[in-house]
């Protein structure tokens, strides 16, 4: 029994944690219960370490379900199991205990003959300053690409030939252009730092193809003015979720900003003296200023005071479930804004992705269709080149209208 007595401590801890962070009580009542049948089932096994093997197989005996790992989908009632247990493996690890989502995917090993390759770039690119979503999206890749090579039975970086490479990009053959673009570009600056570290000596970059990628191929997805008032009108103000998500498609609709700027926006960031929003944008790392209109003024200070839980987090706006924190680096609103659309009544054309960033968009064609420059356009939705900025001209209706030829006058 002594020998647990480190974990009963921990879970102490754990619970203790939970209390602090305004956790629900019946949340930490029912995580408590399976912690302490936990502990019984350690104890009546001779387990003498707590790890994830233990865990697995305390869980497999009170729900029936073998898993694999900490990671993938599982019914509610394994679930209920599984986030206690995955709760103390967490803080045993990292000595504290912060808000996580289990990864639905079994979580990367490295094949030991490309660690040490694979360990350095990962420190390349937090040099680089990389945005965490721009690191994920690289290691997706990477990572299928050194599986790949596993199963081929390279067994070193030196080993890998244009012949591996094109039979690993033959699994993209189905994929979207832009996502094949995005699969060659991460390969070429894989292969670059490679030989530049002196792992292979032959140019891989340079013998992967091109897929040329026009940027005014695609025309951006925007909303109708009537359909934008109904997803506002949708959003229960009521409530205190509906505080903050009110606030938050206002900052978006009236201001254009990015879903990443928003996430990352503290109180100290608004200026009421001056009125203005000062921010530096994540994607591009360059200050913006904004006005802090009235109505979403009057919306964020109905937040401040009504909605936002009581939190020590320094970020306007923060999560509406224990822990009361900030959101994590890939939380898109993507299914609170679908949820509202569904309220509203509004329907998704086919073949359309409709995320936040189309209330973005439909920002900038209001703008070109009240007449203003394009490069108050383009300073107000942060852009760094006035060519970006034009990809919104083939939203501008009114604008291509007064742009179209009479046949009659051409054929002349």
């Amino acid at each position: 029994m002594n020998d647990l007595q480190p974990l009963r401590n921990a879970v102490d801890a754990v619970l203790k944690i939970m209390a602090e962070n305004q956790y629900a009580i019946t949340t930490i009542r029912n995580q408590r219960g399976t912690l302490n049948s936990l502990l019984k089932f350690m104890e009546s096994n001779g387990y003498t370490n707590f790890n994830e093997e233990a865990g697995l197989a305390f869980i497999r005996e009170k729900t029936g379900v073998k898993m694999e790992g900490f990671w993938g989908r599982a019914e509610s009632k394994t679930n209920r199991v599984m986030k206690p247990v995955q709760n103390l493996l967490y803080y045993l690890e990292n000595g504290v205990l912060n808000h996580f989502m289990r990864s639905h995917i079994k979580p990367f090993v490295c094949p030991i003959a490309f660690e040490k390759e694979y360990d350095l770039f990962q420190k390349k690119c937090m040099e680089r300053n990389y945005a965490d979503a721009t690191i994920l999206c690289n290691n997706n890749i990477v990572h299928r690409l050194l599986y790949h090579m596993k199963e081929k039975g390279i067994n070193s970086s030196t080993e890998i030939t244009a012949r591996y490479v094109t039979d690993f990009l033959g699994a993209f053959a189905q994929s979207k252009p832009r996502y094949v673009a995005t699969v060659l570009y991460v390969l070429r600056n894989y292969f670059n730092f490679l030989k530049e570290m002196g792992f292979i000596q032959n140019d891989l970059a340079g013998s992967l193809p091109h897929v040329r990628i026009l940027r005014d191929a695609f025309i951006p997805h925007s909303w109708k003015t009537e359909d934008v008032k109904k997803l506002l009108e949708a959003v229960d103000r009521g409530g205190a979720k509906g505080k903050r998500d009110y606030a938050i498609l206002l900052m978006i609709v009236r201001l254009g900003l990015r879903v990443s700027d928003i996430r990352r926006m503290k109180i100290s960031h608004l200026n009421w003296n001056r009125k203005s929003i000062n921010i530096t944008m994540q994607k591009t790392g360059q200050p913006l200023e904004l006005p802090l209109l009235d109505d979403i003024g009057w919306a964020v200070i109905d937040y401040l005071k009504n909605g936002r839980p009581k939190t020590a987090s320094d970020r306007l706006f923060v999560r509406h479930r224990a822990p009361f924190d900030a959101f994590g680096e890939n939380e898109s609103f993507y299914s609170e804004l679908h949820s509202y659309m569904k309220a509203a009544g509004i329907e998704v054309p086919i073949g359309v992705h409709c995320g936040m960033h189309s209330l973005r968009s439909t920002l900038a064609r209001n703008m070109l269709e009240a007449k203003t420059p394009l490069p108050v356009i383009s300073e107000a939705l942060g852009h760094q080149s006035i060519h970006t900025t034009s990809i919104y001209l083939k939203i501008d209706i009114q604008g291509l209208r007064k742009c179209t030829l009479d046949p009659e006058e051409v054929l002349q």
